[in-house]
């Protein structure tokens, strides 16, 4: 899969189990994601998909298990957690983004206060990233004055903005309306063509059969089913994931 030679994955879960009270939300999940790759997480709600993709960042913290990104188990607080949340960017389903600063702010903010980097730099970065999801014209505007659309695309910014090994993105296009969705997409497609890591929850169809390395198919908690999209899609090997197809494919 990686080109630059290292075969040791850069996600490894192994084992891994997750409570919220009763509810069983992680059932002993082991999955790896390499280097580069696009691995798009699918199934319905309530299956543990949004979990999964924060216990790598340990927004969630697990029961029992073991995450490992690049080669080293997840911390549990303090600098080297903060070292790891610079290092796994995070794209949300609400942009998150913070209302009273300008969009080059929201974007200059983790790389000064996080990698101290000299403000010349980091605004130089933010225009590039603005420039390269589109939004340039927008920096000193703040977040109201911004389209849906648009606030996901200065969310994906400003998690490049951190240069992560990885990108995370929990259902990143649920909140916008339909005509805004695909100008997210692009920015997102746009990233796994230049080769940047990403694990996406996505409802998004579409994206996981152009975008994704590998699809994953989780249900109750469980991973149903893995493989590549032309393969998933044309010939579910499950019932549980051939009555998820048959459901969402129909129109």
């Amino acid at each position: 899969m990686t080109e630059n030679g290292d075969a040791t994955p850069l996600v490894q879960l192994e084992s891994v189990n997750k409570h919220f009270g009763a509810l069983h939300v992680l059932k002993d999940i082991n999955l790896t994601v390499s280097r580069g790759e696009v691995l798009v997480v699918i199934g319905p709600s309530g299956s543990g998909k949004s979990t999964l993709c924060r216990a790598i960042n340990r927004l969630e913290t697990i029961d029992d298990g073991t995450i490992v990104f690049d080669g080293q188990p997840l911390p549990e607080e303090g600098k080297a957690l903060a070292k790891l949340r610079s290092e796994v960017g995070m794209v949300f389903q609400s942009f998150n983004l913070f209302a009273h600063k300008t969009i080059r702010e929201n974007v200059t903010l983790g790389p000064l206060k996080v990698r101290k980097k000299a403000r010349d730099d980091a605004d130089r970065r933010a225009m590039e990233l603005l420039e390269r999801v589109g939004i340039a014209a927008q920096a000193d505007k703040y977040p109201a004055q911004l389209s849906g659309g648009q606030q996901q695309r200065v969310a994906i910014a400003r998690a490049l903005a951190m240069d992560p090994k990885m990108i995370l993105f929990d259902e990143p296009t649920s909140a916008l309306d339909p005509e805004m969705v695909q100008e997210v997409l692009d920015v997102m497609i746009g990233l796994a063509r230049d080769g940047m890591t990403m694990m996406v929850v996505t409802h998004e169809m579409g994206f996981a059969r152009r975008a994704a390395n590998r699809v994953v198919f989780m249900a109750d908690g469980q991973i149903v089913e893995e493989n590549t999209p032309d393969e998933f899609f044309t010939n579910a090997q499950t019932d549980r994931a051939k009555d998820f197809l048959s459901k969402i494919l129909t129109h």
